[in-house]
């Protein structure tokens, strides 16, 4: 027998994929209407929604079940627990006081043009004074804040499906 309609994986999986796909015309919204130009970590964490929207869209399209379902929701969970700490450790930059705030730097682009991959990433992380902006809040919440939650919400659909149990017994079985 399949799991319960309300829980079927397709439907965690749709849903997951069009959470992504809200945050990424959120994101849009934010750069090309309200002229919001994203910070280097503004930009991991969207490429860390596309990821994961791939993730749900593969699993969507896949339809897998019993060791299948684990993978993809195990997969999901990492992607998403990245991009919290991603949101994670940008909250914490705009949340810094003042004084503390690391000055600004180059921009990603130039970053990844004239640095090696290892020392780009390590400035992308040590954050600098544009990602320690806010230029928008709702509810006193940042868009890193906000984001942060939504990885929260993606990790536990993805946790959802990597603890989901088949009702055969052998899960090799099982369409992979």
């Amino acid at each position: 027998m399949e799991e319960t309609i309300l829980l079927s994986s397709r439907r965690i999986y749709l849903a997951g994929l069009l959470m992504c796909i809200a945050l990424l015309l959120g994101a849009a919204y934010f750069q090309h209407v309200l002229l919001l130009e994203p910070c280097p970590l503004c930009i991991l964490q969207r490429v860390m929604v596309m990821v994961i929207g791939g993730l749900f869209l593969l699993a969507f399209l896949h339809n897998p079940r019993g060791l299948g379902n684990r993978i993809y929701g195990g997969l999901i969970l990492i992607s998403a627990m990245i991009g919290a700490g991603i949101s994670g450790r940008h909250v914490w930059l705009q949340n810094l006081p003042p004084e503390q705030v690391p000055s600004c730097g180059p921009g990603l682009n130039f970053m990844l043009d004239n640095f090696p991959l290892s020392r780009t990433i390590e400035l992308v992380f040590r954050g600098s004074g544009e990602c320690a902006e806010v230029d928008w809040s709702l509810l006193g919440l940042t868009i890193p804040a906000w984001t942060l939650i939504a990885f929260v919400v993606l990790a536990l659909l993805g946790l959802n499906r990597l603890l989901s149990k088949s009702r055969r017994q052998n899960m090799f079985s099982d369409r992979f």
